[in-house]
């Protein structure tokens, strides 16, 4: 007879997870800008913070990690 590793019984299907806001397109950590805005953590010309070129760099994001476009 196997025994389950832990009891799975309390986990419920659909909890809300929280954790740190991830840029959509190149998955890098983003940092709270504002209250509802994030941004790439130290933006260098266009670079993220491992010095990788990338378009959204400059750019703020959503909540979601979606660069925002200026309309």
């Amino acid at each position: 007879m196997t025994y389950p590793a832990y009891d799975t019984s309390g986990i419920a299907g659909s909890e809300p997870r929280t954790g740190p806001v991830t840029c959509t397109a190149c998955g890098c950590r983003l940092e709270r800008a504002s209250a509802d805005t994030y941004k790439h953590f130290s933006p260098m010309a266009g670079r993220d913070a491992r010095g990788c070129k990338i378009d959204c760099a400059d750019a703020h994001h959503d909540v979601q990690g979606r660069a925002l476009v200026a309309a």
